[in-house]
């Protein structure tokens, strides 16, 4: 007990001092460099100028893998991992859905170096379309008429086929009964009883 009344107290009142003009130099400096930082994330370089958005030129592959089973590693590599592959973006989709919109959308378009605007169309360029899609629906063109023969020989193909089906189905019938009915010899089947029934003998 005495030890304790010898020992010397510990000054708790102390309070720290912050350097007022330190720290008032710190936080302009901060905000200089911030500022600075600003005027250089802007001033990068010229826009990036992005081509007007494009008809696809290929078909998109959504069938190929349909039904097929994969065996899904986590080590396998994007390309061979289940789901839709971007080889683009080099990202992994899990649906056909979300592929599609994929890659009809911004990130996949600015991938690929186009903006999401489309180019405005010229009345020329109006006026060669028009003509380029007459063009191909003149030579084969396609009529009421043509779709109404279509459906007319579709349908007796089909009654043609109806047809063929019964017949088999009688053919197998008569070829069943044939072959259940035991081959009995007529005099021992009219000492059984059988044969004369529903039919009188005059």
């Amino acid at each position: 007990m005495a030890s304790s009344n010898n020992t010397v107290g510990v000054d708790n009142t102390f309070r720290k001092k912050f350097d007022r003009e330190e720290y008032l130099q710190r936080a302009r400096e901060r905000e200089k460099q911030e500022s600075e930082g600003r005027f250089k994330s802007k001033s990068k370089g010229p826009p990036v100028q992005r081509k007007p958005l494009k008809q696809r030129d290929y078909e998109v592959d959504l069938e190929s893998r349909l039904g097929k089973t994969q065996v899904v590693t986590p080590v396998a590599p994007l390309s061979q991992q289940a789901g839709y592959y971007c080889s683009v973006c080099e990202c992994v989709v899990k649906d056909s859905a979300n592929y599609l919109d994929h890659i009809n959308g911004k990130k996949h378009q600015r991938a690929l170096g186009m903006s999401m605007r489309v180019e405005r169309a010229t009345l020329e360029q109006v006026q060669e379309r028009f003509e380029k899609l007459k063009k191909r629906k003149a030579p084969g063109s396609f009529s009421e008429q043509d779709l109404d023969e279509r459906i007319m020989k579709q349908q007796e193909e089909e009654e043609e086929r109806k047809r063929q089906r019964r017949e088999r189905k009688k053919e197998k019938k008569k070829e069943k009964a044939a072959e259940e009915e035991p081959e009995i010899d007529p005099e021992v089947a009219a000492m059984m009883g059988f044969g004369g029934f529903g039919s009188s003998k005059k």
